[in-house]
């Protein structure tokens, strides 16, 4: 997608060198700043503090984490234990251990002098498996916004949750990907950011839609309800940490309360996700394990002081007792239609082994 005009993927791979570079979204709105990782702790560090964040990225960083992990020592002990350590980052999104059984399936038998080159190799073609499967599913939801702007005959009007825009996968996004092909495409589309707190991701969805030039309109999390019954929004797309084979969804929390309104005041509520995101070995969203991040996270709010620094600002006590949930699950039986690179199906088991069969146990 675009930066400042400029076409721009999250992360740059330099194979030649071993290393990576990322933007680091913790600075995001304010500062777009790139951040160099060439070791293995810096790798499971770029994750776990969200330095990069969205499941498909987590991913793809996680395959280099590993590539880079064996530069110098590729053996059985490192690769097992670099696979350990990204694994044990962020438990939520599945993208992240799917990536590193894919690259384990790979690394695994070839002798330890084989590994380091096939290894960025693997990791190079994760990454753009994600940027071609994301391209396809702004193809897929565009079919149904199109659908969607036919039947009210003017600006079409989206809202969304948390970021899964380009920023949280390689390139293109998830739920963003529908709404850049509807833009490109010319349809009249604007988009209703919701804020997500406490990370206030929405923050950074507002960013990069400001940067390829979409409309749209930041809100507060608890606005969503009142946009939806003054009959303001056409539809809701967010993406997916995992989902899993029954088609509940966990997703950034929040997700779950936008589902209920969606279904209160019958407003259509999309979910997009590649391959990776699906969890076919998980019977049901009651088996996602849901992340609880550090009370800080909650307790302080970040921004930037009167000369553009990085402040942070606290406003309850550290005394004070916290949760700080990441994540919630959304039953299947609220998502209207789960939106793959495969195409569009029920939120349903027989409907998402109708896009793939080869997931069919007996």
């Amino acid at each position: 997608m675009n930066i400042d005009g400029t076409p721009t993927r999250t992360l740059r791979a330099h194979p030649a060198q071993r290393l990576i570079d990322i933007i680091d979204q913790t600075r995001l709105p304010h500062a777009l700043h790139w951040v160099r990782v060439t070791t293995l702790d810096e790798a499971a560090h770029a994750i776990r503090a969200m330095q990069v964040r969205g499941a498909p990225l987590i991913g793809a960083t996680a395959a280099y984490g590993l590539a880079i992990a064996l530069n110098d020592d590729a053996s059985d002990m490192q690769l097992q234990h670099a696979i350990a350590m990204l694994g044990a980052t962020r438990p939520t999104a599945v993208n992240l251990h799917w990536a590193l059984a894919r690259m384990q399936a790979v690394l695994a038998p070839l002798a330890p002098e084989m590994r380091a080159a096939a290894a960025w190799t693997a990791a190079a073609a994760i990454a753009e498996e994600d940027v071609a499967q994301n391209a396809a599913i702004g193809q897929h939801g565009l079919g149904l916004f199109r659908q969607i702007e036919r039947n009210s005959g003017k600006t079409l009007n989206i809202m969304t949750h948390c970021n899964a825009g380009w920023l949280a996968t390689v390139d293109w996004g998830t739920a963003l990907s529908p709404v850049y092909a509807a833009h490109d495409a010319g349809l009249p589309v604007h988009v209703w950011v919701s804020e997500t707190r406490p990370r206030n991701q929405g923050l950074l969805t507002a960013w990069e839609l400001a940067q390829h030039g979409v409309p749209h309109t930041l809100i507060a999390d608890n606005a969503a309800g009142i946009l939806m019954r003054e009959k303001q929004v056409d539809a809701v797309i967010v993406g997916a940490d995992r989902i899993a084979a029954n088609g509940d969804v966990a997703n950034k929390v929040g997700t779950y309360l936008k589902a209920l309104a969606c279904a209160d005041n019958g407003i259509p509520f999309y979910v997009a996700a590649p391959r990776s995101t699906l969890d076919f070995a998980c019977a049901e969203g009651t088996a996602i394990p849901i992340e609880e991040r550090d009370g800080d996270e909650f307790r302080l709010v970040h921004g930037v002081d009167r000369h553009a620094a990085p402040s942070a600002l606290r406003q309850l006590a550290a005394s004070e007792a916290v949760a700080n949930p990441a994540f919630d699950v959304t039953p299947a039986r609220l998502v209207t239609a789960i939106i793959t690179e495969r195409g569009v199906c029920p939120a349903s088991r027989d409907g998402l082994l109708e896009l793939y069969p080869e997931e069919a146990r007996a």
